[in-house]
């Protein structure tokens, strides 16, 4: 715990904010999107029987607000960040780099673990955010290239349906996933050991540790903001 009396050094966790927010963009609104565009397809072509196709948007817009955004971007996240900073906390593990900053009076902990935890609790909100709109967005264009429904009727009646509420429930998810994967990712790391193939085995445990963690946790999550 003494890693986390002090604040990080700046450079640090912008380096860590640069890492898991700036270079995840890509891979995190692909995945939205797509997401998006299937989930517009399919839900338009089934409330087309009924009817009711113009109301796509509030489907698909709370769907992806409340779950889709900040699970499949946790996803995403504990793929790629959770097993890369396994697997680089691993490799300085076995090759004794964290007893050397041990030797040199540096605690590991505040130097190491602290600027991702900090990194990855405030890029997964802003992240999550950017899928929820990415994902509404990828929508909107299969609402209105295959269902006809007009992007400004599309918006409007999502804006309608939407609360503040809805927002803030994403949010929170993706900070409490946030925190379950780089805690995962870290512990992985700083206890691998086993040369090489310990490494290699600290990177498959975070993945797939994240991976279902993120998915129970969601319930639980749902099922208490869910309550009256």
């Amino acid at each position: 715990m003494a890693g986390f009396s002090a604040p990080p050094r700046r450079g640090l966790v912008i380096d860590q904010l640069h890492e898991i927010g700036v270079r995840s963009l890509s891979i995190v609104n692909l995945t939205a999107i797509f997401t998006g565009m299937v989930m517009a397809l399919q839900l338009g072509f089934f409330l087309s029987k009924f009817g009711a196709k113009i109301f796509v948007s509030r489907i698909l817009g709370i769907a992806i607000i409340s779950e889709l955004g900040p699970v499949l971007t946790a996803l995403m996240i504990g793929g790629r960040v959770g097993a890369g900073m396994a697997a680089e906390l691993g490799t300085m593990k076995v090759t004794e780099q964290i007893d050397a900053l041990r030797a040199l009076g540096t605690d590991p902990i505040s130097y190491l673990v602290v600027p991702r935890l900090i990194a990855i609790v405030i890029m997964m909100p802003l992240l999550t955010g950017m899928a929820n709109l990415v994902g509404v967005l990828g929508g909107m264009l299969i609402a209105y290239a295959e269902l006809g429904v007009q992007p400004t009727f599309y918006a409007t009646s999502l804006l309608q349906f939407l609360t503040v509420g809805d927002l803030a429930r994403s949010l929170t998810k993706a900070a409490v996933f946030g925190v379950i994967i780089g805690g995962i990712a870290c512990l992985n790391g700083m206890n691998a050991s086993g040369g090489a193939d310990g490494v290699g085995r600290a990177t498959t445990r975070t993945v797939v540790v994240s991976a279902v963690s993120v998915l129970i946790s969601d319930f639980f999550l749902t099922r208490l903001m869910l309550e009256p």
